[in-house]
């Protein structure tokens, strides 16, 4: 495979609107298999009976706890290295990635200790008991042991993904996922371990995709940045720079967790019905989040590397023109989906009550479908110049700060009607896309006026275009 030589920038430069796009659709669809995945055990571990269901679900919070904290951190490590490369830093770029190695082991390894030893009590915290307890651990102690392989990946490509490479990391997330669904029904069913079959599936899946990963970036050196652990020599800049953008981000995640668990006790003072509508409403509109987040992403990498490069003007018209592609977007699909959300909820079968409260849901939360991509877009834009906070502010009106008390002072105070806990849900997304937007403008406007001057340029990596 040939070596990528830096020059992505050429291109990116060349062509702002086009790489936004090269970068985004890789990621989405990379989004697509990593919620596959769950699909599928799911799916699988159904058929072994609802004690196991149950099981896998209890883990489900402290596998999303996980998996926040090192998409949040991969972040970080992915505007820092386009930062770098931007800016003609070879050695930056070499040395971030080597940090996020190192973070990774860490915090892999941490990660591993923590369930393996307080998984137990963990499950019993959250309400497993009897049979679905056990059977929560045997599922839990399997993924502990992959969790490492897990968060190493995951650094991997934030990594590839600061060198504008979306589509590599795509291509190895669905090599683990096909085997993982092949794996599935011959550790469940044909070797007969059940829901701890699901974990190993899923483990070794992992391990693969990290083994794959690892030949592609050390032992075949396809990437732009070289690792060479023998020479690490810790920098605290570096390591600051990786924290500043992502632990912000990875309490967005935990942030997103905790919203759903306060939602879904608001709607339960209504009926068990109500918080069954509004997570089956749910599944729905991640379809229409998912290619936002996908274009955010996209957004960062470019973003990151313009930003090194000095080349705030590039920045401005990208930002322009994901904002307003993406309102588009949420115009079309507020129309699309208004009509046909009755139609929709019925692949789930759910009774009467149910269609009806998830009907309501989509359609009033389809009012803020053209307005949330501002807040998101805006705060992702900021990651990529070096601005973690953003993400974590915006993140934190839309669900806790404004939706949950304004939910939660109509349901017990003024004693309304479940349909004002969607109001609710809407008018925060309109307060963070406000805060959102207010927020880059303001940054937008203290960039410097002009690009770097060609002089500051070097014609190996990537030009002022």
């Amino acid at each position: 495979m040939k070596k990528n030589d830096g020059s992505r920038l050429d291109d990116f430069l060349a062509n702002p609107r086009r790489a936004m796009w090269k970068l985004s659709l890789p990621v989405f669809g990379g989004m697509i298999i990593h919620t596959l995945y769950s699909v599928v055990d799911m799916v699988f571990v159904g058929w072994v009976g609802p004690d196991a269901v149950a099981a896998m679900a209890f883990n489900m919070p402290l596998v999303f706890l996980a998996y926040g904290t090192v998409m949040g951190l991969s972040s970080g490590v992915t505007a820092v290295v386009a930062q770098a490369i931007g800016a003609k830093d070879k050695q930056r770029a070499d040395n971030t990635a080597e940090h996020a190695v190192v973070l990774g082991v860490v915090i892999g390894g941490a990660l591993m200790a923590a369930g393996l030893l307080y998984g137990p009590r963990m499950l019993t915290l959250m309400g497993a008991t009897g049979p679905v307890a056990e059977l929560g651990w045997r599922y839990l102690q399997i993924v502990a042991i992959g969790i490492p392989f897990s968060v190493l990946s995951g650094f991997f490509r934030g990594i590839l993904t600061g060198e504008g490479d979306t589509v590599r990391p795509m291509a190895i997330l669905g090599i683990g996922m096909v085997l993982n669904i092949i794996l599935d029904p011959i550790f469940i069913f044909v070797l007969d371990q059940g829901v701890r079959g699901a974990a190993i599936a899923t483990a070794v899946s992992q391990v693969v995709v990290f083994l794959v990963f690892i030949y592609m970036l050390v032992v075949k050196r396809s990437s732009y940045v070289n690792f060479e652990l023998r020479n690490f020599r810790y920098q605290p800049a570096i390591l600051g720079a990786i924290f500043k953008i992502g632990v912000p981000a990875s309490f967005s995640f935990m942030i997103m967790a905790v919203g759903g668990a306060v939602y879904n006790k608001i709607l339960s003072s209504f009926s068990p019905h109500a918080v069954a509508a509004y997570q089956v409403a749910s599944r729905i509109e991640m379809i229409y989040f998912l290619p936002l987040i996908a274009l955010a992403t996209g957004c960062v990498t470019l973003v990151a590397m313009f930003h090194g490069a000095g080349e705030t003007g590039e920045i401005k018209q990208l930002v322009g023109y994901a904002i307003s592609r993406a309102v588009i977007y949420g115009f079309g699909f507020a129309i699309i989906i208004y009509p046909l959300a009755p139609i929709v909820l019925q692949i789930f079968r759910p009774n009467a009550e149910i269609l009806a409260t998830g009907v309501s849901y989509l359609r009033i939360s389809a009012l803020a479908f053209p307005v949330a991509p501002i807040g998101i877009i805006s705060a992702r834009v900021m990651q990529g110049m070096g601005k973690g906070l953003p993400f974590l502010v915006v993140t934190m009106l839309r669900v806790m700060a404004l939706g949950a008390p304004i939910a939660a002072y109509f349901t017990f105070v003024q004693h309304r009607p479940v349909e004002w806990v969607w109001g609710s849900m809407v008018v925060a997304m309109y307060g963070a896309a406000i805060v959102g937007a207010t927020w880059l403008l303001i940054t937008l406007k203290a960039l410097p006026k002009v690009s770097l001057p060609p002089a500051a340029v070097d014609p190996a990596v990537g030009g002022a275009g």
